[in-house]
């Protein structure tokens, strides 16, 4: 009877060493009769990645695309890049604020489709048009101050200033 009580120590250690190992699963506990009980590990907190290919809106369904250089679609989710205020490219007010805006859409679809970003809110949830104000941020930089130090968009201060010489 030794070697089957030997034979399941052995196997019972190596799946305790494989629920150790696993991500999903702390490490095992034992209850009082010596059955191997794993408990979930605790989950870190993560911030909720946007992991999504971007296009430029057209006239279809907006699912997830960009409609200029502050206002994008995410999951069907108008959102209104909350840090910054780039050229305006459906009435500008002039024809280098119309290069501009477009230079600033382009960019923002490349810097979306750059890698995964993540969405934090800011002190208002909703400008006053019900577009969702977020800040993009990937690895702890906003993506509208790369906008910015590019020259493509100013920072947000609550006016706008104008794109026209």
């Amino acid at each position: 009877m030794l070697p089957d009580r030997l034979g399941f120590l052995v196997f019972a250690a190596l799946c305790v060493g494989a629920l150790a190992l696993h991500e999903d699963w702390s490490e095992p506990t034992v209850d009082l009769v010596g059955y191997f009980r794993p408990e979930p590990a605790t989950a870190p907190s993560r911030p909720n990645l946007i992991s999504q290919r971007f296009s430029l809106c057209g006239s279809g369904r907006r699912i997830n695309c960009v409609v200029d250089g502050d206002t994008l679609w995410i999951g069907g989710e108008k959102i209104r890049v909350a840090d910054i205020n780039t050229p305006e490219t459906a009435e500008p007010q002039c024809r280098s604020e119309a290069q501009l805006g477009e230079r600033a859409k382009r960019r923002l679809v490349e810097l979306v489709n750059a890698g995964p970003f993540e969405l934090r809110q800011t002190d208002r949830d909703q400008d006053r048009y019900g577009r969702s104000l977020r800040v993009l941020v990937r690895n702890g930089r906003s993506l509208g101050a790369t906008l910015v130090a590019e020259g493509l968009a100013h920072g947000w201060d609550g006016a706008r200033r104008s794109w026209c010489a």
